[in-house]
């Protein structure tokens, strides 16, 4: 291969031996692709998203029976903490039998939470009904946020999301806002209706004088599945950075510590340039804070500042069946892997004139015809300025030609200089004729 002068900013040795083994990764273990364990997994998250969050990998595992069963046992035991007869219905009929009498529909508990829940339903009413009589502005706000409460624990999400917004005519403080902001986001993120998050998160942002750190850091992670949702990469990956780390636990019923330092670090890999990478996330002494509760993104991340591909992407390769069972990420995966691997290819290729295709696929673990198809797509794209020769395997690199385009700038200057001295001269000579006309005019 043969270097370019001017692109000393990527360390050169490194990216030519990257594909082989060296001191720092032959001493360093590699993630394995071990089964997620889930109850060490689900036991990040309390509330609703636990629930939420089994199912989705009881549906998501494929053939994996156990893991599916095992989702399923842990689903059904933390519905019958709660009050939801719905979904304990539907994950009983998932379960089909499977886990033995224990986990079949108990129809005397379902009975006695739709009693409980009809009797407390006619006391709400009749409590909201008393308030508005009464026009008692707190009370009301207050009996409205209770149905939101009831509505939400009996699984009936839409009602809940609609008694929250209804608080708002009734919010007489900017804490009552924000409380109403919140549960609002949090009902929304449970029916997957990302898009109405982004504007309560605004709203609950223009109360500054009741945000308090950990409030601000709810908000962050929030406009971050927001814009996960809708394939905003950078964005994301900026708001889970800017995410306090004071987020601890408080946040569980929604995202744990883990998934940010995971969803900031691969948003940011796939989308931020090197200078990036290194202030926003390297560097950064408070992301580095959540990059530690998963040492493997901390890792990948620093192998791939350091151009180390081959081992990032094993990486990236080993986090990935677990990745797909991620109620928020499974969708991005894809998108995200391709993105970061692009990425990749186009730094590998910056500082040389010419590569070796045989030694790039090897540095890529692929074959040589996987790796030209891949380059060709970025020389479409105009992502990698450069020419294969597909007789010797070899990527040219097309560089500017320095000399004629300081020509042409030296020319275009020129032709501005022209341009603005004949202005002048125009000027000149309209103000002297001016002049001349206003003399002849007063003699007249």
């Amino acid at each position: 291969m043969d270097t370019d002068e001017d692109t000393s900013a990527l360390n050169v040795d490194e990216i030519y031996a990257n594909g082989a083994d060296n001191d720092n990764s032959t001493h360093r273990q590699i993630i394995s692709a071990d089964q997620l364990d889930i109850e060490a997994y689900i036991n990040l998250y309390s509330g609703r998203t636990r629930i939420s969050r089994l199912l989705f990998i009881a549906s998501n595992c494929g053939d994996n029976l156990t893991m599916q069963l095992e989702a399923l046992r842990m689903a059904f035991d933390e519905i019958k903490k709660g009050e939801d007869t719905i979904l304990m219905r539907e994950v009983v009929k998932k379960i089909n039998g499977r886990l033995g009498s224990n986990y079949t529909l108990d129809e005397a508990w379902c009975d006695a939470i739709v009693k409980k829940a009809d009797l407390k339903k006619e006391k709400l009413d009749a409590e909201l009904t008393s308030y508005r009589t009464n026009l008692i502005k707190e009370s009301i706000r207050m009996g409205y946020s209770d149905f939101g409460d009831f509505y939400y624990a009996h699984g009936q999400l839409g009602d809940a999301f609609k008694n929250y917004v209804r608080t708002r005519d009734y919010c007489t403080t900017s804490k009552h806002i924000v409380y109403m902001c919140m549960s609002a986001i949090l009902v929304s993120i449970e029916m997957g209706q990302f898009p109405h998050i982004s504007s309560y998160v605004s709203k609950a942002e223009q109360s500054v004088e009741s945000l308090d750190t950990i409030a601000t850091a709810k908000l962050r992670c929030a406009a971050g599945l927001s814009n996960l949702f809708a394939k905003k990469y950078k964005l994301a990956a900026r708001k889970f950075i800017e995410t306090s780390p004071e987020l601890g636990s408080h946040y569980n019923e929604v995202i744990s510590s883990q998934d940010v330092a995971m969803y900031g670090g691969l948003c940011a890999l796939a989308t931020f340039d090197r200078a990036e990478l290194k202030s926003k996330v390297i560097d950064n002494t408070v992301f580095r804070n959540f990059l530690e509760l998963v040492p493997e993104v901390r890792e990948l991340i620093n192998d791939f500042y350091s151009s180390r591909y081959a081992l990032c992407l094993e990486y990236l390769g080993n986090l990935k069946s677990n990745l797909l069972l991620d109620i928020h990420l499974h969708s991005h995966v894809e998108a995200l892997y391709d993105q970061i691997r692009q990425k990749a290819l186009i730094q590998y290729t910056l500082p040389f004139v010419s590569v070796d295709l045989n030694m790039m696929a090897n540095a890529f673990k692929t074959t040589v015809a996987g790796l030209q198809k891949e380059l060709e797509t970025l020389i479409t794209d105009n992502q990698i300025q450069a020419r294969i020769d597909s007789h010797s395997k070899v990527l040219y690199a097309r560089h500017a030609d320095l000399r004629n385009a300081t020509f042409q700038r030296v020319l275009e200057t020129g032709r501005a200089f022209d341009r603005d001295l004949q202005s002048m001269f125009l000027r000149s000579s309209i103000i002297k004729h001016e002049s001349l006309h206003r003399s002849r005019s007063r003699k007249l």
